[in-house]
């Protein structure tokens, strides 16, 4: 839960849900998050306990370095507007014109859906209404809003799944034991950044209605931030650690 907190952690999650009206999508968002993240960590930390696999130093740096690229990308699509636009087009109850939302049911199922009153326009035919948990959970977030945080959580654990891994085999010898500290590592970091979304989202859907022109800023502020620390740590890993230059100094950490 503590790594959860680390500042490009936290930085990416809140350029993501700048725009969440929901606390409960948006922890839904840090799960999918942690998800990410676990998934590399568990995986390629497994690979380096287990084969005693080393990692070269260009390429932990050039690891890190893609959280950079990342945060500078995540930064510049808040800023444009193109992640509002995108989220808008792929987010179910935004469609064309004439196509809105409300809930109604299907038995003893109540769900929502973008539909207009003209014919053939309902939505979806009667036979066509998946009752799961996912489809209830991920309706309200759409496509794009699902694989954004999922890929964000992939980059970040691979970036410091060596970092991770060198913690373990420093106080675990046992593979076994080492690839389950790996799990409950990732397990804490999806709880932590369930709550950090949370109430990283809480000004933003606070002020969403009420003072729309505040919520604006708050947006650009999360936009300016990401792209800030992006290139900072773009400077750091590429010059100052040297991964562009000839002799590379990498430390995970």
């Amino acid at each position: 839960m503590r790594h959860a907190t680390d500042t490009d952690h936290v930085v990416a999650v809140a350029t993501i849900v700048s725009r969440q009206r929901s606390l409960s999508s948006a922890a839904l968002i840090g799960s999918l998050w942690g998800i990410g993240h676990t998934f590399t960590i568990t995986v390629v930390g497994a690979l380096i306990v287990v084969f005693d696999v080393v990692i070269p130093a260009r390429l932990g740096l050039a690891l890190e370095f893609s959280v950079a690229l990342m945060l500078i990308l995540l930064g510049l699509l808040s800023l444009t507007g193109i992640t509002r636009r995108v989220t808008q087009a792929l987010t179910p109850g935004h469609g064309p014109e004439g196509m809105h939302t409300h809930a109604h049911s299907h038995s003893d199922y109540v769900h929502d859906h973008p539909h207009g009153h003209e014919p053939g326009s309902h939505g979806h035919a009667e036979n066509q209404t998946p009752l799961s948990r996912v489809d209830r959970w991920f309706g309200g977030l759409g496509v794009y809003q699902a694989v954004r945080p999922l890929v964000v959580g992939l980059v970040h654990g691979l970036a410091g799944s060596a970092a991770v891994a060198l913690l373990v085999l420093a106080t675990i010898r046992n593979p076994l034991w080492a690839v389950g500290y790996l799990v409950l590592f990732g397990l804490g970091t999806i709880a932590g950044m369930m709550l950090i979304t949370a109430l990283i989202a809480v000004p933003f859907a606070y002020t969403a209605r009420r003072f729309v022109r505040l919520n604006h800023y708050l947006g650009v502020a999360s936009g300016l931030l990401s792209l800030g620390i992006g290139l900072f740590l773009a400077y750091q890993i590429g010059l100052v650690d040297g991964l562009f230059t000839s002799q590379p100094n990498w430390t995970p950490r």
